[in-house]
Formats: structure tokens, C-alpha cells, sequence
């Protein structure tokens, strides 16, 4: 098995009293052998149910005992079949010993890859730990436990252990769980065993982790504290944002006799000169150019690289402050960890000294950062130490960016003293409101954190996952409503409100609420203002006066539904504008788009090319009122085209003249543009598109 590989056995309870748990298990690991189908689909995944009234495992056939304990299947790669599988689980009726299945799956990986193989191999228990494991022929469960974590570290074995019932619930009997529990904790203090209790289905849908990411380290050497004192440190990554998986082109244009076709969509760029448009120019005669104000300033790479600042690798420290001078929400970006260089005891001692001290003065240190030679830019930190209340676990620091001037922004809000006294809160209004605000607090005194961030997966991604499932098996299906589980992620935990119902109503009382609707931009305004990525010069659309106004609201009033050839952009308008149904925006901008096609079409003559900016600026302005950036943005490279296909290379300059762009990420969130993109569109041709 590769080292970038995974084996990975699921143990899952299936006996009686895991039953009400056993629909979130099921969607658990099933959308655990999705994500595997989506990340890594060379992995390989096995299952094996404990609590079941049948016996089927090789350990049985060759030893004896294991009894309830079934293999449902072996080790093998992921498929679509094991997604089916652990979407129907059986109910067990026999009380579910977990330390024989963590045996089983032992050893289905030990006789699979043996102590040879150097990939990841995972063991993951799902139980609520409710029933007693039964007695061993010699010595006592913790000598059993200790032998079985020591195997589990010899053939590099992991295990995760999730226990699907709260930490201080009284469930079961108190004995037994107790035992269980103790039980557990040696593993995670002998091994690498993570442990975890989940409470609710929301956690055990975050407590199963999809794929370990291998922890490659951002920078290896020395934690300068001065010129005297250096110690060595290893820098990983702690989190970082979990990202949609990338989407890649998929054609169908290949023959489908053709068995080594990768259906893959190739890119690539032409670019062509101003003065001739049939002149491809070479990577060598090509600069980058720099706007300032009208100008372009072209720079080389020879002298970017000269005034480029290059920093010397290293990481020193500029000083200690207290802990209370760095707030919560001056950190930026991800979080990095700093530990000792492993396998050196002297900076283990210098790390776990260090963060002691530190955390009984309440102190962080402030440092400089320049992760690797000639990074470009340095990074200003604050490093907080965490220091471990495990004896397998040794003291580190995490390290969080630190804002420069530029970074901050300081928002001003009026204060009630500056207003009136007759419209300033009374005591009671105050009151309400601060009662208000502390019930919306996801840890409150007493109780466990609703939501904890390690255990509550992203919604977003879950549904994309389980609608990629769902569209493999039913290409034509419709988006599916919302999982009642990811519902209780996204809205309002109705217990919660229904508690705090008496805190609402105060409130409300208190105060007058009223309804803010929101108002749409009128059109007759959208249209008075400059619009972005255009000159406002002669050649420019003409922005109506009071008879135009007038047009206006007349042809809202007559509900249009064309666009006419005598005011075709106030008859657009109009239907944009149009509210009894959203379908009247498509229309509207199909019609628009067709009308300045037959524009072109009619005459070759550069008299047109000013009506033809006015409908393309009311195009423009339309896509992003109504967030549709995609369809102004394709028209245009549609146009474009058709300009070249018919010999109107002088429409495509008079367009860069007036310095009409496409529609950037920061006009319309939509967009899929940079400002770097849609400022340079009209320069740089469209790209030519292969299907391999």
C-alpha cells in the first residue's frame, strides 16, 4: 500500500441499544465512503458489525469465540457498493462487544498488509459503550487492553473510538460504563487513539473524519529568542479552510470507441497584437503593464525582480506582552502550531520551559516570521502557548498573524449619549436587550457548547457531497430539501427558541419592531449613475431626461413584454423591472443580447458601434442589479468572436476605448472575474479550447 494511501475498517455497533442511533450512523459512514469516492478513491475501506445475531469472521473459523461479530465486507477499494451497503445496516439483537471487533478489524489490516506496508491503517469505532466486554481467559481487561494497544503501535495502526452518548449522561448501567470508558482512555493514552463523545447526531456527523491530510511542515529551524538563544522548532499548519473539491472540464467530444480518453478541456491563450489582430505575439515579446492613472507602465521581470523585497528565512522574537493585549479578533488567516524539533530532548525542555513560564505570567510573544528565503512579504505573529495535560502529548505553541496598519478596519458607530434623551433606552429597554444578547450563547454556564466548531461539519459541502450521490445514481433527480440534521446547523434550534420564548416577547414589548424591506434600485436611478468599467464621453448612453422618465414608468405601467425598435432601452428596462414573475430578467436580457447581434449583422458601418454600447451599458447594468454576471460576462466573449468572425476588429477597439469590461467579483459576488481579468479582457484574445 502507497504511503499516500489509506485502510481504513469501520467498527460499527448495531446492537439494541444503539438502534435510535443507527440512522446518523448509517448517513455518517456512507457519506464517509462518498467523500473518499471524491478525495481518494484509490483508498481502501472495510466494515465490520458488532451486536449482530450472526457470527462471520475468520477468527471464529481459526480460534473460536468473536461470537456476534460480522464482516460485512472485507478490505478492498471504495466503490458505489459499499455507499449502498452502509446505507441499509442491519439491526442487531445481541448486545455488542466492542473489544472483539477492534481485534477482528486488527486482524483483517495485520494478514491484509502486515508490518511491511508503510501506508496509513485505520481502525474507527462507533458504540455508545453501553454493555460489558466480556472477561479474558487470563489476567484482567486492562492487561488485555495494554497487549492490544502495543500491537496496534508495532504494525503502526491507528484507531479512532467515537461514543455516541454524552460524557455524564446517565445512560446504562453506571458500572459498566464507567469501565468502558477507562477502558477507551488507555487506548487513547497508549496509542494513537483519538476519543471522543458525541451527544447528538450533529456531532457524530462531524466527528468522523474523512481523510487524515499528512501535516507538512511550513518552515524547520530556529525559534530565535536571542543572538545566545535558538531553538530548534518544526512549524505544521494547524487549520485551514476546507474547500469545495476541484471541478474539472469533462468533454464528450471524444470518440466513444476511444478507451484512453481522458475527456479532458485543455486552455490555452493566444495573445494577439493590437495594431494586427492575425499577429501572434511570442512569450518573449511580451511585458507586464502597470496601470497608472491613463498610462500603462510596462515593467520587466528583471526589474521586478530588483525592487522585490527578500527577507532572510527565520524566525525571531520581538518581544513578550501580556496575554490581554491581543485580543480574540485581531487574528487573521489559519492557525499554525510550533513544537520542538522531534527526536531532540534539549529543545523539548528549551519549548515545554518556555510555554510554562508563559502561561503562569499570562504572556505571549510577539514574533517575526519569514517562512521560507525570499518569501515576498513577513509575517507578524503572536505565539500562545498550550501547554498539555497529557503525559503522551509534549507543550507547544500555537502562532496566529497579527493585522499591520493597513489590515485594520475601524467601523464608528454612534453612541445612544449623542442622542436625544426622549429616544435614548430606559433602564427597562436596556435590560430586555442585554438579556436578549446573552441568550443567544451557545455555552452557557452548566452546560456543553452547542455547535462545538471540532465536531459540527461544514453544511455546505455536506449537501453538495450527498447531492453528487444522489446525482450518480439519478442523473435527472432534483435537489433535495434540506436534511433535518443539517437544519439544526443552518436555523434556529426551535427547543432553544420555544425556551427563550419569555426573553423574545420582552423584548419585542420593549420596543417597537417594524419590518425593514428592503428597496430595489430603481432603474431610472441605475441608469443617472456612471457605470463601472465605462467613459462617460459623448459616445456614451444616454441617460434619460424627464420625457425618458416619463417613457418609463409609461411602459411599466403597460406591462411590456418585447423590446420594440423605437425605445428599446427603456422598453428593456421595464421588463427588467417587472415583478409578477422572475422569468420576464431572462427574457429581457435574451431579447437584449439578440438585438445587439442584429445590430451588428445589419451594417459593417462604425455609425452603430455608439447604439451598440448603449445597449450593451444597459446590458451590463442589469446582469449586475439582478446578479447575473455570468450571462453579461459570456455574451460578451460571444461578441468578441463574432467581431473577429465578421471583420469588426474596430467594434472590439471602440469597446477597450470606452473601456467596457466584463463584470468583476467586486461588482457582483457572483462573478467568477478578478478586476485583473475584467480589466484586461479586451486586450488579451479568448482562449482557444482542445477536447482530448
Amino acid at each position: 500500500m502507497a504511503r499516500n494511501k489509506e485502510a481504513l475498517v469501520l467498527l460499527i455497533d448495531v446492537g439494541p441499544t444503539m438502534h435510535k442511533y443507527i440512522p446518523e450512523a448509517e448517513k455518517v459512514c456512507s457519506m464517509l465512503a462518498v467523500k473518499k469516492l471524491i478525495y481518494k478513491k484509490y483508498d481502501s475501506v472495510g466494515v465490520v458489525l458488532f451486536g449482530t445475531e450472526d457470527t462471520k469472521n475468520e477468527l471464529t473459523k481459526e480460534v473460536g469465540g468473536y461470537e456476534h461479530v460480522v464482516v460485512l465486507r472485507d478490505i478492498r477499494v471504495v466503490d458505489g457498493d459499499l455507499v449502498e451497503s452502509l446505507q441499509q445496516l442491519p439491526r442487531g439483537t445481541f448486545s455488542g462487544d466492542f473489544l472483539d471487533a477492534i481485534i477482528v478489524g486488527m486482524d483483517m489490516l495485520i494478514k491484509k498488509y502486515d508490518k511491511t506496508e508503510k501506508g496509513k491503517k485505520r481502525l474507527c469505532l462507533i458504540t455508545d459503550a453501553l454493555c460489558p466486554i466480556k472477561e479474558p481467559y487470563e489476567g484482567t481487561k486492562e492487561d488485555q487492553i495494554i497487549t492490544i494497544a502495543e500491537q496496534m503501535t508495532a504494525y503502526g495502526i491507528r484507531m479512532e473510538s467515537i461514543v455516541v452518548r454524552g460524557r455524564h449522561r446517565g445512560e446504562g448501567n453506571k458500572k459498566i460504563v464507567d469501565e468502558n470508558d477507562h477502558l477507551l482512555d488507555i487506548f487513547s493514552k497508549k496509542t494513537r487513539a483519538k476519543f471522543v463523545y458525541v451527544e447528538n447526531p450533529i456531532s457524530l456527523l462531524g466527528a468522523l473524519r474523512t481523510r487524515n491530510i499528512v501535516p507538512v511542515t511550513i518552515f524547520r529551524g530556529d525559534l530565535e529568542i536571542s543572538s545566545k538563544l535558538k531553538i530548534k522548532v518544526w512549524v505544521y499548519k494547524k487549520t485551514s479552510e476546507e474547500k469545495f473539491p476541484s471541478l474539472k472540464k469533462y468533454s464528450d467530444k471524444a470518440p466513444s470507441t476511444d478507451k484512453f480518453a481522458t475527456h479532458e478541456v485543455k486552455v490555452d491563450y493566444e495573445y494577439k497584437s493590437i495594431e494586427d489582430p492575425r499577429k501572434v505575439v511570442p512569450p518573449e515579446q511580451r511585458i507586464k503593464g502597470y496601470r497608472y492613472g491613463p498610462q500603462v507602465v510596462p515593467i520587466s521581470s528583471a526589474e521586478w525582480d530588483a525592487v522585490k523585497f527578500k527577507p532572510e528565512k527565520g524566525v525571531k522574537l520581538l518581544g513578550f506582552t501580556n496575554a490581554d493585549n491581543i485580543l480574540r479578533h485581531y487574528y487573521m488567516r489559519d492557525v499554525n502550531i510550533f513544537i520542538a524539533e522531534p527526536g531532540n530532548p534539549k529543545a523539548s525542555l528549551a519549548v515545554s520551559a518556555l510555554a510554562r513560564v508563559m502561561k503562569e505570567m499570562n504572556k505571549v510573544a510577539i514574533l517575526r516570521c519569514v517562512w521560507r528565503q525570499a518569501q515576498g512579504n513577513v509575517t507578524v505573529g503572536v505565539l500562545t502557548p498550550n501547554v498539555s495535560d497529557r503525559d503522551n502529548i509534549c507543550d507547544s505553541f500555537y502562532f496566529n498573524v497579527l493585522p499591520y496598519a493597513e489590515d485594520v478596519r475601524e467601523f464608528q458607530f454612534p453612541s445612544f449619549s449623542n442622542l436625544p434623551a426622549s429616544v435614548q433606552p430606559n433602564q427597562l429597554q436596556q435590560e430586555a436587550a442585554d438579556n436578549f444578547v446573552s441568550m443567544f450563547d451557545l455555552a452557557p454556564s452548566g452546560q456543553e457548547e452547542a455547535l462545538l466548531p471540532n465536531s459540527t461539519p461544514n453544511p455546505v459541502l455536506e449537501r453538495f457531497y450527498r447531492l453528487v450521490e444522489l446525482k450518480s445514481k439519478h442523473p435527472d433527480a432534483a435537489v433535495p430539501p434540506l436534511d433535518e440534521t443539517l437544519k439544526k446547523i443552518t436555523e434556529p434550534d426551535p427547543e432553544l427558541v420555544s425556551k427563550r420564548k419569555s426573553v423574545i416577547d420582552a423584548f419585542c414589548n420593549c420596543f417597537e419592531v417594524k419590518e425593514n424591506k428592503k428597496l430595489k434600485k430603481s432603474n431610472r436611478q441605475l441608469l443617472r449613475e456612471k457605470p463601472s468599467g465605462s467613459d462617460q464621453g459623448e459616445d456614451y448612453a444616454h441617460i434619460p431626461d424627464k420625457s425618458d422618465t416619463n417613457a418609463i414608468e409609461h411602459a411599466s405601467a403597460v406591462k411590456i413584454e418585447k423590446i420594440g425598435d423605437l425605445t428599446p432601452i427603456q422598453d428593456f428596462e421595464a421588463m427588467i423591472s417587472r415583478g409578477d414573475s422572475p422569468e420576464w430578467v431572462d427574457k429581457a436580457i435574451k431579447e437584449m443580447k439578440t438585438k445587439i447581434l442584429e445590430l451588428l449583422k445589419d451594417t459593417s458601418s462604425e455609425k452603430i458601434y455608439p447604439k451598440a454600447l448603449e445597449y450593451l451599458v444597459a446590458l451590463r447594468k442589469a446582469c449586475i442589479l439582478e446578479q447575473e454576471p455570468k450571462e453579461f460576462n459570456d455574451f460578451l466573449h460571444h461578441l468578441c468572436e463574432f467581431s473577429q468572425e465578421r471583420n469588426l476588429t474596430r467594434f472590439c477597439e471602440f469597446l477597450a476605448s470606452k473601456e467596457l469590461t466584463l463584470i468583476s467579483k467586486t461588482e457582483a459576488v457572483d462573478s467568477e472575474v478578478s478586476d485583473d481579468e475584467a480589466r484586461t479582457f479586451l486586450i488579451k484574445p479568448e482562449p482557444k479550447m482542445e477536447c482530448t
